[in-house]
């Protein structure tokens, strides 16, 4: 189209565009067949993709979304292209899983790994910045799940989904509070662990009367917190 061709006042070719009505009915079909082509493609792709993806399996997903929008909208393409991009992408996830299933070092490296970020009440900084998560994001997480206390937190692992999974100790333990630092009149609630003292950083406990004036022997960090086993 022309630049002398557009005005802000053509509302009909605003609204309707510069196709016949009659795309209107075919724009119809088309969406059904994508749609149909999208169900078959993911049923055949199995059931994970009802559920949280991998970073592989979103790419795979983008792209079929891709590869459809522009048969969607253009009505000089044919949808012809869509049913082979998604044959590619099917074939192309099927070899991948079942590839994942007989190497578990291929999994590894195509599906990623899981990551421990907390062991034993101790944050792992390595494995945040290897996962790109901050310390906050992580705090919200166990937050979400009801801890308000690291000490009582055994493993916190990062899926290779990207999902979080929390296990805790049967017993309280001294630990970093992960309550947020604003809500100070809640954090003075929590029970103290006397003669106990936590890393801010990386959630290291040490036992002295007063805070310790040293850095943390693990990260040193030198901010100390009272340790809460609450």
């Amino acid at each position: 189209m022309k630049p002398e061709e557009i005005h802000l006042s053509d509302w009909m070719r605003i609204l309707v565009g510069d196709v016949p009505g009659s795309f209107y009915l075919e724009a119809f079909l088309r969406i059904v067949f994508i749609y149909l082509v999208l169900l078959f493609s993911m049923r055949l792709m199995g059931n994970r993709m009802g559920s949280m993806l991998t970073r592989n399996e979103m790419t795979a997903l983008v792209s079929l979304a891709a590869a459809n929008g522009v048969a969607l909208m253009a009505p000089d393409r044919g949808l012809l292209p869509v049913v082979l991009i998604a044959a590619v992408i099917i074939g192309y996830q099927r070899w991948i899983a079942h590839r994942a299933y007989r190497s578990p070092k291929f999994e590894s490296m195509v599906l990623d790994d899981i990551s421990i970020m907390v062991e034993n009440g101790l944050i792992r900084l390595d494995k945040l910045e290897e996962g790109v998560i901050s310390r906050e994001q992580l705090m919200a997480r166990l937050r979400q799940e009801g801890v308000t206390n690291l000490g009582a937190v055994r493993r916190v692992y990062h899926e290779a989904n990207g999902s979080f999974s929390l296990l805790k100790f049967d017993e309280p333990r001294p630990g970093l509070s992960i309550l947020p630092t604003a809500d100070a009149a809640f954090r003075e609630e929590q029970e103290k662990a006397p003669g106990h003292f936590a890393c801010a950083s990386c959630a290291h406990v040490a036992e002295s009367k007063h805070a310790p004036t040293t850095a943390c022997p693990r990260c040193q960090h030198k901010e100390w917190q009272p340790a809460v086993i609450s």
